[in-house]
């Protein structure tokens, strides 16, 4: 019994061995490729917080909420489905030690499609006395089927390295038999404020001469790099 579990083990062994001293043996030339693009973010979340103490008490949260909610939706924002409570609470702290009334504090993250509405949001906000908007982040709704679109661009950017390689010595490339690739989303804005450039914002004393706020989002690299084995024939 031992003597057929230690043949079989060997057999095994060797086929294994035998399989990877084929791949080895063969003649292959090895490539890499790296694409990537720059695309516009569609999705900007911006972080919004109204708190009792910007009007020093004087306006309620609840106020607050309700003004913010119409000046979102005279700006065509579907706020039921685009703005989101993230938590809700008050300066206790306060309270107990100068005996004041509780300040209460709401956040909230809105979703817009593009800078421009951005723009309009972060002024419209503005002349309600609502100016604590932070940028969340960035994103891209398709990135998925970008890096998909990319991965196959640098694979035939990787074959024709390959033939371009190859092409002097008068071989052919034959079926690829090894891939591996590696794909990254980077300048994903997140926090970073200093992404955001305004231009024309005018104050609100001048609301005759209101314009839209121009803001440009930093683009969102997307890359992907493919390590190709082809057969050579």
């Amino acid at each position: 019994m031992k003597k057929l579990f230690l043949t079989i083990l060997v057999l095994t062994f060797s086929k294994t061995f035998s399989q990877t001293k084929n791949f080895i043996d063969q003649p292959y030339v090895e490539t890499s490729a790296k694409v990537d693009t720059l695309v516009i973010p569609d999705r900007i979340y911006l972080n919004i917080s109204i708190t009792e103490k910007d009007t020093k008490g004087k306006i309620s949260v609840e106020e607050l909420e309700t003004k913010m909610n119409e000046k979102l939706k005279s700006l065509g924002i579907v706020t039921e489905k685009q703005l989101t409570l993230n938590d809700l609470s008050s300066n206790y702290k306060k309270y107990f030690l100068k005996q004041q009334d509780i300040l209460k504090n709401k956040n909230y993250t809105l979703l817009v499609n593009n800078a421009k509405i951005a723009g309009r949001v972060i002024v419209a906000l503005e002349e309600i006395e609502i100016s604590n908007v932070v940028l969340e982040k960035t994103e891209y709704s398709k990135a998925e089927e970008m890096i998909m679109t990319l991965k196959s661009e640098a694979i035939i950017k990787a074959k024709n390295q390959a033939i371009a390689m190859t092409k002097p010595l008068n071989q052919k490339v034959g079926n690829a038999i090894f891939i591996s690739d590696f794909s990254n989303i980077v300048n994903m804005l997140s926090g970073r404020v200093a992404g955001i450039q305004i231009r024309g914002a005018r104050s609100l004393e001048e609301k005759d001469k209101y314009e839209p706020v121009n803001i440009e989002f930093e683009k969102i690299k997307i890359e992907t790099e493919v390590k190709v084995t082809f057969k050579l024939e």
